[in-house]
């Protein structure tokens, strides 16, 4: 199964690259964001935006309501794993 984690843009790494630092519940991560990055649309302009991260690739934008709404579902399964596994 293909899982796709929301995340928010918090810094431009290598603007050249498509290259952007990501946090995921207080972690960062370096992403690409060719997916998602508009020819006309400064790089820059990304930085605050919520992205769907699969493989180290932000592959849409997403907006916050629906970021907090996945990552509420990804806890409480992640709960409920580890309540059935004990």
């Amino acid at each position: 199964m293909c899982l796709g984690i929301p995340a928010r843009i918090s810094a431009i790494t290598h603007a050249e690259h498509k290259l952007a630092l990501v946090d995921v519940g207080g972690v960062s991560r370096e992403v690409n964001l060719a997916c998602v990055v508009e020819p006309d649309t400064p790089i820059a302009d990304y930085i605050g935006c919520w992205v769907l991260v699969h493989v180290g690739f932000a592959m849409s934008i997403i907006d916050e309501q629906e970021a907090e709404l996945t990552l509420t579902l990804l806890k409480q399964i992640g709960e409920a794993d580890g309540a059935f596994s004990a």
